[in-house]
């Protein structure tokens, strides 16, 4: 126990990450907190504390207990960047307790990783509780450059580098916010975690920093979250590491979470086989043999699944409303849906399918029961494009329900990850990113240099159906905005990087099978899996670009991609064990839709030298030589 005398005399309170690199230290009065690495400032002082809106906020508040913590384990993972996290951290409950009025307490958590620290708020379950929102900011010194994206409900934004000062003070930015230290020693992500009590939130400019928005709730701009006994508020996280790109790696946001209970090992990930991107927006009308073709081509080519987007349920509508008449415990009558599931089991592919949020809440435990029934193997559920306390309510439930009747779960219209897919492992990927779906449309912004930072940012958070598998290639000087069967801005190469780079444990194959048909690199898609023992990033920054290496087994696939400008990277093998290897290398050729096919032989002693065109990228399939 610590020595709560001592504390009281001090000014504040250190946690320290086991290798004593990463520090949180919270002020005494409960008031400030300050995020330090290898002893640099991280987070300068910075404000603490809850936004009450039933009494008036805490104040004057002092030390009264110290309860220290620490954990050592590794935990198993199921379909997600690697078999196992490790989840070593210190860590201290401080609880402060009022000098004067009511003496009412207020706790905080925090935890400090060799990865990063976090912070919660812990209220007594003795009263009720209604929150206005948060104190918590984080001031930043040196006005770094970070990586942000505006949010917006949809949370699928294009990402830029900007100083803090140069940040808009109307608008609001979305996490996670992703900068360097002023020595460039220590890259580091605003982040949160453990939402699942709580509601999400957003980033606003203050002067030097920014400041936690909790989502309000949709009826009361005044309430964001209401709760009959105590409170646990989200984490407030800040990951940490050397370089940009080892913030992949990173398991902090699944180790703040819930563990999964239960057994999950029936979460099944692989491809999947997909209607909706090469057709028009409204969706196609639906027939038995154009859904068998889907079907056909998933078996063909080894995916296990099949997703069925808008437009199959009876009374369907466009796909973006909630026509009251849509019912989507039934299928369109010209659908047989036992039937097409039969058909399709017979071929070794599972269906999943799309529905409207707003028609499954209402009767979420008939619509799941229907899906099991039939022997759906998912649900795909969109637009809900909100992330207060009631919305965060209702995924915890689907979670929960698809879970129970051994359903896969793809949130789209979504806020990003909060560290709910480690709390319920079916909830396999999730959207809230701009993805290749905006290539349908000129205006869209999925450009080279886009995809580049998404892997340095959005996915940090964790998994992202991008849905990527266009193609029609291109590069962004001969990009045509197409509906039906749309271009990439990028090359084949790039494409097929893609699936390594890019984290997902359910992932779209989501071009028209035709587009498939004798196409240089394909082969490789068939191959590539979804889900990792092992993930290392191995080079590149967010300005320029990225090289991924994740393992399956003995193999280990590489993706490398670029923006806007050509460049040749080296990739050290040193990753790999002793022995000997064979590489098949698929890399740009000379054209968009052209891949170069190379094999070698290799060691861990060797470094491949991958040429890599405007927008373009190369995949690598590393195997042992037995």
């Amino acid at each position: 126990m610590f020595n709560i005398m001592m504390a009281l005399a001090v000014s504040q309170i250190v946690v320290a990450s086991p290798d004593k690199k990463a520090e949180i230290r919270i002020a005494a009065d409960g008031a400030s907190y300050s995020v330090y690495r290898e002893g640099e400032p991280i987070v300068s002082a910075s404000p603490m504390g809850l936004e009450l809106a039933n009494a008036p906020d805490f104040s004057d508040l002092e030390v009264v207990d110290i309860q220290k913590q620490s954990q050592k384990r590794d935990l198993a993972l199921t379909a997600t960047k690697a078999s196992a996290a490790r989840d070593w951290h210190n860590g201290a409950i401080v609880t402060f307790r009022e000098k004067t009025g009511a003496h009412r307490t207020l706790s905080v958590e925090a935890r400090a990783s060799n990865d990063g620290v976090a912070f919660r708020y812990l209220l007594p379950k003795d009263a009720p509780v209604v929150l206005k929102g948060e104190k918590t900011a984080y001031r930043f010194p040196n006005d770094p450059a970070c990586e942000v994206t505006e949010y917006s409900s949809s949370h699928e934004n294009s990402w830029a580098l900007k100083k803090i000062s140069e940040l808009d003070g109307a608008k609001l930015y979305d996490v996670p916010v992703v900068c360097s230290s002023a020595s460039g020693r220590t890259h580091y992500a605003i982040v949160q975690s453990g939402i699942e009590a709580y509601a999400g939130s957003s980033l606003s400019p203050v002067d030097g920093g920014l400041k936690v928005r909790v989502t309000p709730l949709p009826d009361r701009k005044d309430v964001a979250v209401r709760s009959a006994a105590g409170l646990t508020s989200a984490w407030r996280a800040v990951m940490m590491a050397d370089r940009a790109g080892d913030l992949i790696q990173s398991h902090l946001i699944g180790n703040l979470s819930a563990q999964a209970e239960g057994d999950y090992s029936w979460v099944k990930p692989g491809k999947v086989a997909w209607d909706w991107w090469s057709g028009p927006t409204a969706g196609e009308k639906p027939t038995m043999e154009r859904f068998r073709r889907f079907i056909d081509f998933a078996a063909e080519s080894g995916f296990p699944y099949f997703l069925i987007d808008a437009g199959w349920p009876l009374n369907a509508t466009p796909c973006c409303d909630a026509d009251p008449k849509t019912d989507i415990t039934q299928s369109n009558p010209v659908i047989d849906m036992p039937a097409l599931v039969k058909y399709a089991d017979s071929k070794g592919v599972g269906l999943i399918l799309w529905a409207h949020w707003k028609h499954v809440e209402p009767r979420m435990e008939a619509v799941l029961d229907t899906y099991q029934r039939w022997g759906i193997k998912g649900v795909k559920v969109d637009f809900m494009e909100r992330d207060d306390q009631e919305m965060v309510q209702f995924y915890v439930r689907l979670a929960q329900e698809t879970a129970k009747r051994h359903l896969l779960l793809d949130m789209h219209g979504a806020f990003p990850p909060a560290g709910l897919a480690r709390t319920y492992p079916n909830y396999i990927t999730q959207e809230g990113v701009l993805g290749l779906e905006y290539n349908k449309f000129a205006w869209g912004q999925v450009t080279p240099g886009h995809n580049v930072k998404l892997a340095y940012t959005r996915m940090l958070l964790g998994p992202m159906d991008y849905t990527p598998g266009g193609f029609r290639n291109s590069t962004p000087q001969t990009y045509v905005a197409r509906e039906v069967m749309p271009m990439t801005r990028t090359t084949r190469g790039q494409a097929l990087a893609q699936y390594v780079v890019f984290d997902s444990p359910l992932q779209m194959i989501s071009d028209d099978p035709a587009a498939y048909a004798n196409a240089p690199g394909f082969e490789f898609l068939k191959d590539v899996p979804t889900a990792w023992d092992e993930t290392r990033f191995i080079d590149g920054s967010p300005e320029s670009h990225v090289v991924v290496a994740r393992r399956k087994g003995q193999t280990w696939y590489v993706g490398a991609m670029t923006n806007e400008e050509s460049r040749t990277v080296a990739i050290p093998l040193g990753f790999l064990g002793g022995g000997k290897f064979k590489a098949e290398i698929w890399q740009d050729g000379a054209g968009a839709n052209d891949v170069e096919h190379v094999v070698k032989s290799i060691s861990n002693r060797d470094v491949l030298h991958i040429p890599m065109s405007v927008g373009g990228g190369a995949a690598i399939t590393i195997k042992p030589v037995h």
